[in-house]
C-alpha cells in the first residue's frame, strides 16, 4: 500500500500545474476563475514563438530558384494548409490558410513537448534548488495541452472567429440564422437556445478531444516510468520497451491531434460562410 501510495503521489504531483498561489489544493481543481497557469502559459508562449521564428526563417530563406530542403518542407506545408482552406472554406480566403498552418504548427510544437522525460523538469528544477513544497517552483507541468484551461482557451478562441467570420460574411443575416434555424421565427427562442448550445458544444467538444488525448498520453508516459522505478531488470527493461513502443505510436497521435484541431477550425469557419 505505501509504494501504491507513493506512486500515486507522484503521478499527482506531475499532473499538477503551477499557478500564482502555488497550492496544490486550489491548482488540482477543474476550473480555476482567477487563477493562471503559470508553466503552461509560459510553454504555450514559449512554443508560439518557436512557430514564429519558424515562419520567419522560412520567409527570409524563401527564393524563386530551386527551393532547398528547408524551403521544399515549408512549401508543402503551406500547399499543405491552403488545399485544406479551399476544400473546406467555401467563401473568401483571406487569412483563413495562414491561421490553419500556424494552428497546425502550434500545436504540433505543444504536443511535442510530451516526448520530454517525465522527470526531466523535476530534476533540472531540483538541482537549480528552485523546488520542494517552499521553492519558487514546487510543481511544473511543461505540457500544455494536457492543461484543460489551455486547450479550452485555444477552441474558445476558435469558436469566438467563428461568430467574427458569421457576422462578417452574413451581417444582419446571421442574428435571422440564430432565431429562425431550424424551425422557423414562431419557435425563435427555442432556436435561439439550441443555436447557443450548438456553438458552445463546437469549442467544448474541440477543447475536450485534445485535451483528452494529450492528458491520456502523458498519464501513460508517467505509468512507464513507475516501471523503471522499480530497480529491477525486468522492470527497467519493460520500461525501456514498452516506452521507445509507446513513444513511436505518440508520434502519430501528436500530429494528427494538431491535424484534427486544425481541420475542425477550418470545418467551423467554412460554416461560418454557409447559410442554414
Amino acid at each position: 500500500m505505501a509504494n501504491e501510495h507513493t506512486n500515486a503521489e507522484y503521478i499527482g504531483h506531475h499532473l499538477v500545474n503551477l499557478n500564482q498561489r502555488g497550492t496544490p489544493q486550489e491548482a488540482t481543481e477543474f476550473v480555476n476563475f482567477g487563477l493562471i497557469n503559470l508553466d503552461t502559459t509560459f510553454w504555450s508562449i514559449l512554443c508560439g514563438i518557436i512557430v514564429i521564428l519558424f515562419l520567419f526563417a522560412a520567409s527570409r530563406k524563401a527564393t524563386s530558384g530551386v527551393p532547398g530542403r528547408f524551403q521544399a518542407f515549408v512549401e508543402i506545408l503551406v500547399e499543405f494548409a491552403e488545399k485544406q482552406s479551399r476544400t473546406l472554406v467555401n467563401g473568401p480566403q483571406g487569412f483563413i490558410a495562414p491561421l490553419g498552418l500556424t494552428i497546425f504548427l502550434w500545436v504540433i510544437v505543444m504536443n511535442s513537448l510530451d516526448f520530454l522525460p517525465v522527470d526531466l523538469a523535476p530534476k533540472v528544477i531540483d538541482a537549480l534548488g528552485l523546488g520542494g513544497e517552499n521553492g519558487l517552483l514546487p510543481y511544473h507541468k511543461i505540457l500544455p495541452t494536457a492543461d484543460v484551461s489551455a486547450t479550452l482557451g485555444m477552441s474558445t478562441a476558435v469558436l469566438a472567429l467563428v461568430v467574427f467570420y458569421s457576422i462578417k460574411a452574413k451581417g444582419f443575416g446571421f442574428i435571422k440564422e440564430l432565431l429562425s434555424a431550424p424551425f422557423g421565427y414562431w419557435l425563435a427562442p427555442v432556436n435561439l437556445v439550441l443555436n447557443i448550445v450548438e456553438y458552445v458544444s463546437k469549442g467544448f467538444s474541440l477543447g475536450m478531444r485534445l485535451f483528452g488525448n494529450m492528458f491520456a498520453g502523458e498519464l501513460i508516459f508517467m505509468l512507464i516510468a513507475l516501471l523503471g522505478a522499480t530497480g529491477t531488470l525486468w522492470g527497467i527493461g519493460l520500461h525501456v520497451l514498452a516506452g521507445s513502443a509507446w513513444a513511436i505510436f505518440h508520434i502519430l497521435i501528436v500530429i494528427l491531434q494538431a491535424y484534427i484541431f486544425m481541420t475542425l477550425t477550418l470545418v467551423y469557419l467554412g460554416q461560418a460562410h454557409e447559410s442554414h
